[in-house]
C-alpha cells in the first residue's frame, strides 16, 4: 500500500502543478478523488461529492493559487499510516513556491493529513485534515 500511496501523490502533485500552470484536465484531477470526501481545519468541516461544483470550485482555486503568485508545489515527505488492508492516512509534508513582485521567491512549508481508500489497486482521497492555510499565507505576506 505504501509503494501505491506515494505514487499516488506524486502523480497528485505533478496534477497540481499542470493545474497551476493553466493546463487543467479538472476530469483527471478529479479522479483522485473519491465520490463523496470531508475536509476539517481551523475554518470548520465541510463534507463534498465528486461532482460537476466540485471540479468549479477546483478551477476557482487553482485560479486564486495563480493570483496569489504560486508557482509550484513540492513534495518534501510522504509517511503512510495503514488503518486497515484497504485505508491509510498519507502524511504529506508539501513545500509551496510563491513569487512575489520585487522580492525572491519564497517557500512555505506545511502538512496536510489524508484520508485514502485503496480499492481495486487504485488510491483515492476521501477526506484531508489542514492547518490554517489563511494564516500561514498572512504570515508570510502572500495575501
Amino acid at each position: 500500500m505504501e509503494t501505491s500511496v506515494r505514487k499516488f501523490f506524486e502523480r497528485y502533485a505533478s496534477l497540481f502543478n499542470q493545474s497551476l500552470g493553466g493546463n487543467m484536465d479538472m476530469d483527471e484531477v478529479a479522479s483522485l478523488y473519491a465520490s463523496d470526501f470531508i475536509a476539517a481545519s481551523p475554518a470548520g468541516v465541510m463534507s463534498g461529492k465528486n461532482d460537476d461544483q466540485l471540479k468549479q470550485a477546483m478551477v476557482q482555486g487553482y485560479a486564486r493559487y495563480r493570483a496569489m503568485g504560486t508557482k509550484e508545489m513540492r513534495i518534501r515527505n510522504v509517511g503512510v499510516s495503514p488503518i486497515d488492508e484497504h485505508h491509510c492516512v498519507a502524511n504529506v509534508a508539501w513545500t509551496a513556491i510563491y513569487a512575489r513582485k520585487g522580492q525572491p521567491d519564497i517557500a512555505i512549508d506545511f502538512d496536510v493529513h489524508y484520508f485514502v481508500q485503496t480499492l481495486d489497486g487504485e488510491p483515492k482521497v476521501f477526506g484531508w485534515v489542514s492547518g490554517d492555510e489563511q494564516a500561514l499565507l498572512r504570515k508570510h505576506g502572500i495575501i
